[in-house]
C-alpha cells in the first residue's frame, strides 16, 4: 500500500466491520423502512437505539482530529474508517460521523466562543442534538457563493437576519437545535469575498419557519433531510457572530474542505458495496444461455469499476495526505480533483449496477436507487462539478503564466 494503515488505524476498522455486521447491515431494511414511513420530521428509532452501541465500542466521533473528543486521527487515518462507514446510508448517524454535523462540530472547536462550545458543541458531541447550515439559496445560483442575498444586520447588541435558504440538511430533524447561517454584513465591500458572516441561529427563535422538506430524487430523509427555511427579522445576540464580520468565506473554506474529503471517502465505500451487489447479482442470474457473469459487456464494466474505484481511492488518500501536511488551503487542487472525479465514478458504477439487477434495480429493494440519489447529489454539494474544474483549470494554467 501506498498509504498503510497504522496499527490503531487497523484496529478501528476491524472494529468497525465487525459492528456494520453484526448491527448495520442487518437493520439497513428497517432503517429504510422508517425513513419511508415516519417522514423527515421524525426521528428513526433504529438510529437511537445503535448510537449507545458504538458509542460503548469506542467508535464514536471518529472524524475529529481533537483527541480531546474524537480520536485523534488525521485525514489520511480516518479515510479507510470513513470509507467503511460509507457503505451504508445507515452507518454515518449512527458513529456521529455524519454531515453537516461533523463540519459544524470543527467551525465549533476552531471558532466557537467557550459558551457556544458548552451549549452547542458538547451535546452535538455526545449526539444528542443535530445541527443544519444554512448557505444555499433557492433565488440565486449558488454554485457562486458571492451571490448569497440573505442579509445579517447589526441592531445594537443584536443581528437582525433575514433571507430564504434550502438544502439545509437536517432541519427537518425534530431534534436539529443549532444553525450556522451564511449571510451578507457588507453587501457593498468592493471584495465580495469579505461581504459575508457566518451566525449561530438557534433554531427555537423566532422567525425561524422550517418550510418543507425537499426530496431528493423522490426520496424524503434518505439519503439527506434537505429543506427548505425561511429566517424573517430573526434577532439573535451579537456575541453569535463567528470569527468576526466579514469572515463568512473564511469560515466556508475551512469548513468544506474536510466535508468534500468526507464525502468522497463515503462514496468509495458505497461504490465498493454496489460493486459487490453487481457481482453477486450477476453470478446468480443466466440469461441467453449462460450466466451473465460470462457476458462480455459485463466483465468489461466489472473490470473497468474495479479500476475506477482504486484510481478514485489513490486520489483521494492523495488528497488526505496533502490536507494533513501542506493544509486545506494549499490542497485546493486535490480536495477539487477528487470532488470532480469520485461522485462522477459512483454515478456510473451505480447504473452499471443497476443496468446488471434489470428491472428490480430501478426499485427501492437492492438500495441502488438510494446510492444513485446519493452519487447524483454530491455532484452538487459543496460546490457543482463546473466551478471545480474551473478551479482545477486555473490553478493548471497558472503554472505556465510565465511561458
Amino acid at each position: 500500500m501506498l498509504y498503510p494503515m497504522s496499527p490503531k488505524v487497523a484496529q478501528l476498522k476491524r472494529k468497525l466491520e465487525s459492528f456494520m455486521d453484526r448491527n448495520i447491515y442487518p437493520n439497513e431494511e428497517r432503517f429504510y423502512r422508517e425513513a419511508e414511513e415516519l417522514g423527515p420530521w421524525k426521528v428513526y428509532p433504529v438510529v437511537e437505539e445503535l448510537k449507545p452501541l458504538a458509542r460503548a465500542e469506542g467508535l464514536w466521533n471518529l472524524f475529529l482530529p481533537d483527541s480531546r473528543h474524537g480520536a485523534g486521527l488525521t485525514n489520511l487515518e480516518y479515510a479507510p474508517l470513513c470509507e467503511v462507514m460509507g457503505r451504508s446510508h445507515l452507518a454515518p448517524e449512527v458513529f456521529n460521523c455524519s454531515a453537516p454535523d461533523t463540519g459544524n462540530m470543527e467551525v465549533l472547536e476552531r471558532y466557537g466562543t467557550e459558551k457556544d462550545k458548552e451549549r452547542w458543541l458538547k451535546p452535538l458531541l455526545a449526539g444528542e442534538i443535530r445541527s443544519c447550515f444554512a448557505m444555499t439559496e433557492p433565488a440565486v445560483a449558488s454554485s457562486d457563493a458571492t451571490n448569497i442575498e440573505s442579509s445579517i444586520v447589526r441592531d445594537g447588541d443584536h443581528y437582525v437576519i433575514n433571507g430564504r435558504k434550502w438544502y439545509t440538511t437536517n432541519a427537518t430533524d425534530p431534534r436539529c437545535k443549532i444553525c450556522i447561517f451564511m449571510g451578507k454584513t457588507d453587501p457593498d465591500n468592493a471584495d465580495r469575498h469579505k461581504q459575508q458572516s457566518m451566525i449561530l441561529v438557534p433554531m427555537d427563535t423566532p422567525g425561524v419557519e422550517v418550510k418543507r422538506p425537499l426530496p431528493v430524487f423522490g426520496f424524503y430523509g434518505v439519503p439527506d433531510r434537505a429543506s427548505e427555511v425561511v429566517f424573517t427579522d430573526v434577532r439573535v445576540p451579537k456575541e453569535n457572530m463567528l470569527l468576526g464580520e466579514g469572515r463568512g468565506f473564511e469560515i466556508a473554506q475551512g469548513r468544506l474542505g474536510p466535508g468534500r474529503i468526507h464525502h468522497c471517502m463515503r462514496l468509495i465505500g458505497l461504490s465498493e458495496r454496489t460493486l459487490e451487489k453487481m457481482c453477486r447479482r450477476v453470478r446468480s442470474r443466466v440469461a441467453f444461455g449462460k450466466p451473465v457473469s460470462e457476458q462480455t459487456v459485463t466483465q468489461e464494466r466489472i473490470a473497468e469499476a474495479r479500476i475506477m474505484i482504486e484510481q478514485a481511492r489513490l486520489l483521494t488518500l492523495n488528497a488526505a495526505y496533502a490536507m494533513d501536511t501542506v493544509g486545506n488551503k494549499v490542497a485546493k487542487a486535490e480536495i477539487a480533483m477528487i470532488k470532480v472525479a469520485v461522485p462522477n465514478m459512483a454515478c456510473q458504477i451505480i447504473d452499471w449496477a443497476i443496468q446488471a439487477h434489470g428491472g428490480g434495480g430501478t426499485s427501492n429493494d437492492f438500495g441502488l436507487t438510494q446510492a444513485y440519489a446519493t452519487a447524483r447529489l454530491l455532484r452538487l454539494a459543496d460546490g457543482p462539478d463546473e466551478v471545480h474544474r474551473n478551479q482545477i483549470a486555473r490553478f493548471e494554467l497558472k503554472k505556465y503564466s510565465n511561458a
